[in-house]
């Protein structure tokens, strides 16, 4: 495949963005309340989904500040084995790509496992590494620094809830994406 120019980055898709929200910070013990993912596809068409997820346990106040989602909230929305069905449908045949994909990856995999859902599969992309090959020397690389530095926008919405958090990191992705095609051509 030949090399695209760095405005048509996506042509090396499909990609994924995603992010998560859960009940903490072990994906053994804790469980996601919140998954997002916006779709890139090789033509540049984006498909988006969001969904909040019943954990069927209780979510601790500290978490909940963290995040906004609450014991109430999660209630009246399905739970991981309905949604996590749904979001692997969406991302089937795409690379999945997130801030600190580590952890996003092993909650993900391990609510997969967990309901005989099997595992994802496909390919993993994390922005950590692509935004330090292209913008080395940063003070951090967490996604409130760099949404700083970037000037991304603020009214997307709160930060440390998912749909926003792929706004971002999507955003980023793009950037890094198009500053490494434009450093290799």
């Amino acid at each position: 495949m030949e090399k695209p120019a760095p405005n048509q980055w996506y042509k090396l898709g499909p990609f994924t963005v995603f992010d998560l929200e859960t009940t903490g910070m072990s994906p053994v013990y804790n469980r996601i309340v919140e998954i997002a993912g916006i779709r890139i596809e090789t033509d540049g068409d984006l498909k988006y989904y969001s969904s909040i997820v019943n954990p069927n346990c209780y979510i601790s106040k500290k978490i909940s500040r963290i995040h906004n989602i609450t014991n109430e909230m999660v209630v009246k929305y399905p739970a991981f084995d309905k949604v996590g069905l749904e979001f692997i449908n969406f991302s089937e045949g795409s690379t999945l790509v997130a801030h600190n994909a580590r952890f996003d990856l092993s909650f993900l995999q391990e609510s997969l496992a967990r309901q005989n859902l099997g595992t994802w599969g496909g390919r993993t992309m994390d922005t950590i590494p692509l935004i330090k090959q292209a913008y080395p020397g940063l003070k951090s690389y967490s996604l409130q620094y760099l949404k700083g530095v970037f000037g991304l926008d603020s009214d997307t919405g709160p930060a440390h809830r998912a749909f926003a958090d792929v706004e971002w990191t999507m955003e980023i992705f793009t950037m890094t994406m198009k500053r490494l095609l434009n450093i290799t051509i």
